[in-house]
């Protein structure tokens, strides 16, 4: 049996929570784009509040990791959980700190999937780590793992297509250099994905270490 301390469980699911949070601000935002300069502003402080909230939960579960005798799970796995979420959070704000640095001013139908896909898997990450305490949810808890890495492996296809459709015609100097900037704009997305897939597999590898 694993020892009571719920406290852990309950800051790794706070965390996965302010990640959630910040990826539907990040939705938000892609959509407000060359909508509403108002939103696209509000939505990027939005999304640093909830990464500065993330952060004071990764400190307090560091913390606590570091004072604690006894963890639920193996210590390892706990820090790397940590940090993996932590890591997708940051990526989030990535994605709203280039909307400034690269000018981006408008969205289109695949940053728009990606974002989606974004929230999508974060969603399924807050319920596996929320699950995360129960044995009896282990087969739930991989099910929602196998559904984030599936995410991102469909993620991958948008990005060819919108990659492609950057370069399909040839344009004059600023449109080549709109096509680079929305290009790394695309790869930051594709970084949030990848995170919330690295994520997803540290909670499996937690699970078969623990059944």
């Amino acid at each position: 049996m694993l020892p009571k301390r719920t406290e852990f469980f309950e800051l790794l699911a706070a965390h996965s929570e302010r990640v959630l949070a910040g990826a539907n601000a990040m939705l938000r935002l892609v959509t407000s784009l060359g909508v509403s300069k108002q939103d696209v502003a509000a939505l990027t402080e939005e999304i640093n509040m909830n990464e500065a909230s993330a952060d004071q939960i990764k400190a307090a579960l560091l913390t606590m990791l570091h004072k604690s005798f006894v963890t639920p799970l193996n210590r390892d796995q706990v820090y790397a959980l940590t940090l993996d979420i932590d890591n997708v959070m940051n990526a989030v704000q990535d994605v709203a700190q280039a909307v400034s640095m690269y000018n981006i001013t408008e969205s289109n139908s695949e940053s728009h999937a990606l974002a989606s896909m974004t929230v999508d898997a974060c969603t399924r990450l807050t319920r596996a780590i929320s699950s995360l305490k129960d044995r009896e949810r282990s087969q739930e808890t991989v099910n929602l793992c196998v559904e984030i890495e599936r995410i991102e492996e469909k993620s991958v296809a948008v990005i060819y297509r919108a990659i492609h459709r950057l370069f399909e015609t040839e344009g004059d100097e600023v449109a080549a250099l709109r096509a680079m900037r929305m290009r790394q704009f695309y790869a930051l997305q594709e970084k949030v994905l990848r995170a919330s897939k690295k994520s997803a597999q540290t909670v499996e590898e937690i699970l078969l270490q623990n059944s």
